[in-house]
């Protein structure tokens, strides 16, 4: 399995994985995560569950499409309360999006009203705008948790500073933050 963040979702309680995850592929990821991180496979006819949901620790929404099984194994497994909607009119909210505990980037084209209604289902600030010069494709171009975001390489100042601003990542202590990257590159390093 190369291409996580398509086919998968999850949080920092659960992951959700489509049914073409092989056996093989599905004990790797339960071995790779602390044991209260719940793993499954689901079994949804799309097998691109990334682009079909968005969730924080908190909130998911789906495409409006996805079976009540599903709805309910994703609210199960991930702790969240589902929410069906579109993006600036696309069915695909995972790829129309990106989304932590502190803020969300969402598709360009989102109406100021539909911006409004998301932000209060999911309860964080939301921003329409681009990654990757103008890119609409959010979660193509970017990853995000409350600590940190990868951008791809051709996003601009301007699109970092929305991010940053956005994800409130500015507000992260740095200092506590890299003291532990450092530790755990030095324990990792003697090993």
């Amino acid at each position: 399995m190369r291409i996580l963040r398509t086919l998968c979702v999850g949080n920092k309680k659960g992951l959700l994985l489509p049914h073409t995850t092989n056996d093989q592929e599905l004990q790797h990821l339960k071995n790779s995560l602390p044991d209260e991180v719940v793993v499954q496979r689901v079994d949804e006819r799309l097998s691109a569950l990334g682009n079909c949901i968005a969730c924080n620790d908190h909130v998911a929404l789906t495409k409006p499409d996805l079976t009540k099984e599903t709805e309910e194994i994703i609210s199960d497994v991930l702790g969240v309360e589902v929410f069906r909607q579109t993006i600036a009119g696309s069915i695909l909210v995972g790829s129309s999006c990106a989304f932590s505990n502190k803020g969300g980037l969402v598709h360009p084209q989102t109406s100021v009203e539909d911006l409004d209604e998301l932000s209060t289902l999911l309860q964080v600030p939301l921003v329409a705008g681009t990654v990757n010069r103008g890119s609409d494709g959010i979660a193509a171009g970017m990853v995000v948790n409350d600590w940190a975001a990868f951008c791809g390489s051709d996003t601009t100042a301007t699109e970092l500073s929305v991010v940053e601003s956005v994800f409130r990542l500015r507000d992260a202590r740095p200092g506590a933050l890299g003291a532990d990257v450092r530790k755990s590159l030095v324990e990792s390093c003697f090993l």
